[in-house]
Parts: structure tokens; sequence; C-alpha cells
């Protein structure tokens, strides 16, 4: 197709490239005064095509012969007036934001700016098409389908969270030509390790495409975990094994492939998404595709300097949740996720971000409004990261619509200090294994899983560091060991780093098993970091995002066996009994006087709570009182526990409470000798709970139990 011919009119809707019988129609959303569609042949030659068709702010045509595969971008003309927030300029090649899949990679240089590096308020005259990536024509329709989605409960989730990449990178069982790749975490190998953990839901690292930051290449690295998002609808071609054997574009049909391979295993699939900033950075960043497009549309302008953004990600930019065609692209990705590509559910990055229409966070902004109303995306799972970067409300914990699940930064930090035996914590401890009710249950509708518990996560030190290092250690990434967070509330258990001395590694397998119990037991949403249940160790570094390799990667020549087996009993043991799956604040005036029993087999009081010496404690939970119902209304009894809690450096003698008359109590878990085989157990015995560590006992149901279901409060 030539220049000349030009394009038919075409239509407005939808947005992108729609390839259809006889061509492709493109529609861009664009405030330019001038839009080029620039067609590219295998051997790169340039071809443009003028879009003349403009409605509603959107430039549109119908390009015949044009069909999948083709690769394209645009030039939009318009002012170059950075004091105004205006960023047009023709000589920058342009991503479309709707693109469905993305090939080549951004070769960093002055010529992908788009202004003079001399001076930043006039327009850079280089050409960027040699130096950026191209969009491509794809045709998203995938027949297969044979899956059905399974669908969990939040009650019933137990959440792992992995990189596509880092998961099978060096999976010796894995053909290596898709190690590292969609179809790689498709394989029966990855999958039968995940069915065999007994997670149901897998929360995937960012599959969005994107692009390093400017200066991790010149350090030989890059951003590995992808947090830095340049196209909202295609998958990351780094990922794609299709892409590696020169099929570029085939990432689309992998991606959904390996959606499909998830679903047949048994598992959901989630995806971490950043729709609080993109990859073109602050003001000086690359014009790669928003910028150049409509700068003021998609980014939040400083008022007092319109050259520069307002930045609450710590990126460089904020996106523009105010503008109409900005939160049209937000919804319009996350519904084609769902819908084209299958997926079950999204974590959202920053996600207080998407809720700053003027400013400050708003739980009524629009951005929630269109998620609630909308008949897709309102069905899918939906977890907030509750915190961004520097504003007085940066941390939104408890204050998401109903609607919404959010990671729990205060579980995480008040599990690593009572682990640590930090004093003062019992209440707190409390409340966290209970739900945190003090977050959820003022809100409208909220249940204990609107609280996303989590010890460790892909941002920070691994499990197996959490109990081996005092300090980060992220000399890796070149910048002198300054990024990272300091505040770790890490406990090297007496030894920094790998160590020999049986003791300490004895210590640290102790830590590791107490950390992980509690938050298998613990009411809500647990969500376990991928490689945990392996002991991945990081070798300290706390901030991962730049290392691409072995540091990162899963090593599975070397995994922590005992680990591996604790940790699937732990799991199954939580599926298996409702008790721990409560999905209701438990009933009655104080949750403290919910059977809260001091070692000494006393009901705990108020000043015991916040007694700094205070390190233990008992929970009982009636698996018979107010059960919940399963989706077919069968009552969900269970077994009563007594979960014995010592996070005391010694052993302590716990005294059997007084529960119920003639009960008789079994081992199930004990965190201090898995191994162990202990007798039974019955009201007034004295049982000895190792340092630092759970013992869970078992009362099983009785058949006089089992009567009362007829008048539990269901």
């Amino acid at each position: 197709m030539s220049a000349a011919a030009g394009a038919l009119p075409g239509t407005p809707f939808p947005l992108g490239a729609t390839p259809e019988v006889g061509g492709t129609n493109f529609a861009l959303a664009s405030g330019g005064e001038a839009v080029e569609l620039c067609l590219f042949d295998a051997d790169g030659t340039e071809r443009r095509v003028a879009l003349t068709e403009y409605d509603a702010g959107v430039w549109h045509g119908f390009v015949p012969a044009v069909g999948p595969g083709q690769a394209y971008g645009y030039r939009v003309a318009g002012p170059y007036e950075p004091a105004r927030g205006l960023r047009y300029n023709p000589a920058k090649l342009l991503l479309d934001p709707y693109a469905r899949a993305i090939t080549g990679e951004v070769r960093f240089g002055p010529e992908v700016l788009g202004h003079d590096p001399d001076d930043p308020d006039r327009p850079s005259g280089l050409d960027s098409a040699a130096y950026v990536p191209r969009s491509l024509v794809v045709d998203p329709t995938f027949a297969e389908r044979a899956a059905r989605r399974p669908r969990y409960r939040y009650a019933d989730t137990v959440v792992y969270e992995v990189h596509v990449k880092g998961f099978t990178a060096a999976h010796p069982d894995v053909p290596a030509a898709i190690r590292g790749t969609y179809a790689g975490l498709a394989h029966e190998a990855a999958l039968a390790h995940l069915v065999a953990l007994g997670v149901t839901t897998v929360e995937l690292l960012p599959v969005h495409h994107s692009v390093p930051e400017a200066f991790l290449p010149e350090r030989g690295l890059t951003n590995y975990w992808g947090y830095n998002t340049i196209g909202y609808f295609a998958p990351h071609a780094g990922y794609s094994a299709a892409v590696r054997q020169g099929r570029p574009g085939d990432q689309v049909a992998e991606f959904q492939s390996m959606v499909d391979a998830v679903h047949a295993a048994g598992l959901e699939l989630v995806l971490d998404v950043v729709f609080n900033h993109t990859a073109e950075g602050n003001h000086l960043g690359p014009t790669l595709c928003h910028r150049g497009i409509d700068n003021a549309a998609f980014y939040r302008l400083d008022p007092a300097d319109r050259r520069r953004y307002l930045d609450t990600t710590g990126c460089g930019n904020s996106l523009n949740v105010a503008d109409p065609f900005t939160l049209q692209m937000i919804m319009d990705s996350l519904r084609y996720w769902v819908t084209e590509m299958r997926v079950d559910g999204f974590r959202f990055d920053l996600a207080p971000t998407l809720a700053r229409e003027q400013g400050g966070f708003d739980r009524l902004a629009a951005f929630f409004d269109l998620v609630a109303q909308d008949p897709v995306v309102s069905q899918a799972k939906l977890i907030a990261e509750p915190w961004d970067v520097g504003q007085s409300d940066s941390y939104d914990l408890g204050r998401f619509p109903p609607l919404w699940r959010e990671w729990n930064g205060r579980y995480r930090d008040t599990m690593r200090d009572f682990w640590r035996s930090h004093g003062g914590l019992l209440g707190e401890f409390a409340t966290r294994f209970a739900g945190s009710s003090d977050l959820y249950r003022r809100g409208r509708g909220r249940r204990p899983t609107a609280s996303v518990n989590l010890i460790t996560v892909h941002d920070g030190f691994s499990l197996t560091d959490l109990v081996s290092y005092d300090v980060k250690h992220n000399e890796a990434n070149g910048e002198h060991n300054r990024d990272g967070t300091d505040d770790n509330r890490s406990w090297n258990c007496g030894v920094e780093g790998p160590t020999t001395d049986a003791a300490v590694l004895e210590l640290r397998a102790r830590q590791q098993r107490a950390l992980l119990t509690t938050l298998m037991l613990s009411f809500g949403v647990p969500m376990l970091l991928g490689g945990d249940e392996l002991g991945r160790t990081q070798r300290g570094n706390n901030n991962g995002y730049c290392q691409d390799g072995p540091l990162t990667w899963f090593d599975w020549t070397d995994i922590d066996e005992g680990l591996l087996a604790f940790t699937r009993r732990l799991i199954a043991f939580r599926r298996a009994h409702p008790v721990f799956r409560r999905n209701r604040f438990l009933s009655g005036a104080d949750w403290r006087r919910l059977r809260w029993y001091t070692p000494a087999g006393t009901i705990v009081t108020g000043t015991e709570w916040a007694d700094p010496a205070a390190h233990s404690v008992a929970v009982y939970l009636d698996g018979v009182d107010a059960p919940d119902r399963a989706p077919d209304g069968t009552l969900l009894v269970d077994d009563d526990f007594l979960v014995l809690v010592n996070a005391w450096w010694e052993a302590l003698d716990f005294v059997v409470p007084p529960i119920r008359e003639a009960q008789v109590w079994e081992a199930e878990i004990d965190t201090f000798d898995p191994e162990a085989q202990r007798g039974k157990l019955i009201a007034g015995d004295r049982v000895r709970v190792g340092s630092r560590s759970v013992l869970v006992l078992r009362g099983p149901m009785k058949a006089a139990d089992a009567a009362r279901d007829d008048t539990a409060g269901g």
C-alpha cells in the first residue's frame, strides 16, 4: 500500500488496530493537529498514511490490504510547547497505546528524546524510527479455550506470586527452548510443582510489555521485574518462546495457551498491573508513546510548571486518571485481559495513584466507580497495593472500596517483628491473625478476606534471606547499596549470610516454619512469595528488580526438601479446615474475649495484651460455633483447634485450657520439630512448646458437637 493511496474513513471505535475483512481499521485518541500511520515492510522501509478522519478526539482510518503481522507506528504533529504541557513531535515514531503486540527494543540515545538535550524547551529534530519498537497488528481470536476457568472464593484462595521468566529459566525438566517463557510456565513440570504445592492462584509479576530505564543497559542490567510498562495490551515479547524462534506477534497466542494450561491445572491466573506510571519517565525521559500522542491527557502535570510531572510513583510520572481517554485506556485494557486473554484478576501496583483525580486519595474516585459498574472487570479478583509515594495520604491501607482486597503491610510488619521477639506486640499479633478487623470491619461490607496477608513479596528479602540477613546487600545493582529499603525487620539468627553453623541453620529453619504457619493459619487471603517454599535466596539483595540471572531465578538444583514438604503439608492443612478460612469476622462483644489464652491457660486480660514481656498466646478456634456456609448452603463445620504460639526464645509449658468437658487434643503441626510424636492431651495437661515455634492441637469433632449444626448461626 503506498502513501498516496491514503486511507478510507474507517471508524473511531474500537481504538487500536483492528483487522477486518479486506484490511485493518486504525484508531488513535490524540489531541494532535495531524496523525500519520507509519507502516513498515520487513526490510524496515517506512510508508506513511495520513489519517484524515477526526471524530470526538479520535483519528481513524481503514487501510485496505493490511492484516495481522503488519508492523506500524504513529507520528503526531502539533505544538511543541512544554510550558503548556504540549510535546508533539512528528520526528518521533510512537507506539500505539492499544497495540496487542510489540516487536523490537529501545536503543537509548538522543534520538529517542522528544526534546533537544541542549535546550529541553525546543523539539528534537532527530528521527527515532530506527531506535524504537514497532506495534504489530494482531488478531487476538483464539479458538482452543478448552479449559473452564476455576473460581475460588477469596476465603479459599492461596496466592503464589512469581515471575514468568525466573520460575522456569533454570528448570531442568522444562525444555531449554521454552525455559523462562509463557510456554515454559505452561509446561507440565512447572504446573506440577504448583499443583503439588496446593496454591490456588498464580499471581504473575508484570507481563505488559515493558522497557528498561535508560541507565540500566549502561550498567549491563535491565528492568527484570517489569514495572516499567509501555504497552498495556501487549504481552511482554521477552517472555515468549515464539518470539525467540523468530515469530513476532505470536506471543499473544502463546500467552493465551499458557492461560488455558493454568486453568486446566485447576489454577487461577492474576496479573500484576502498573497503571500508575509508564516507562517514559520524567520530563527528560524518552518519547516512546503516550508523551508524544497527548502528553497533557496521559500524565498529571505540575500546575506550577507544566513542563514537569506530578510524581506519586517515584518513577518520574503519574498517569492522569482525571482524563476520560486515560481512564478509558485503563478500563479497556482490564476488560481485554479478562475477555480475550482470559485472566482471572489483577493486583494493582501503587493503587492509590489511580484514585488521585484532584491530588488526594478518594475512595469515591471515578476509576473505582467504573470498575464497580463494569460487568466484566467487577467480577475479576481485584487486589490493591494500598500505598504510593511521597504524599501525606500515601499509606491508604483499609481505605479501599468494598469490592477490593488489599496487601496488608501492617500484617507483614507485625508478624516479622513478633517472630524476632520484639515486645509489646501480643495484641497487634492477635488483631492481624484474626483478620485485621481494625482496618476492614469498619468498612461497609468488608470481610477478613479484604486482607491479603503476606510475609515476603518480590520487593524485599525472600523468606530465607529474611532469617539470614540483618541488612541488605545490593552491591550488584551498581548503586553502592543505596537502593532498596533499610526497614527489613529481619533477623540473621546470629550470623550474617551463609553459614555452616548447625545451630544457626536449625534456628533459621524454625523461624521460616513459624512464619509460614502463622501466614497460613491467619484469617484473610495468604500470599506466598514464589520460591520461599524451596529456600530460594538472593544472597541478601532486597531489590532484585534489575537482576535477570541466577541471583533472582529459581535454583531447582538446590531445593530445601524439608521446607518444601512442610509448606505443602501446611497449605493442605489450611485447605482442609474451614475454621482457618473464615469468611466473616468472629462474632462477640470484643474479639479479644474470643478464647485467647495465656500459657497458664487463663483468658488474656486487657493489661496483658500490652505487656512488653508477653511473647506467647494460645488461640482457640471453635469449629462448630457460627460456621460459614459453602456455596450450596452446607455449614462448614470443623474440628476445634488450639494454636499455641511461642515467640519467646526459650521453650514454654502451656496449660491446656478447660474448653469443653472431656475434650481430647491431638498434635497436628509442630514447627519446632515437624516429625515429633506427641500423646493425646486433655484440659489441665501441660504441653511443652519449643522456643520460637507454633504447636497446633486438634480437638476432633464428636457426634454431640456435630448436632450443634442445626443451631449454629451460619
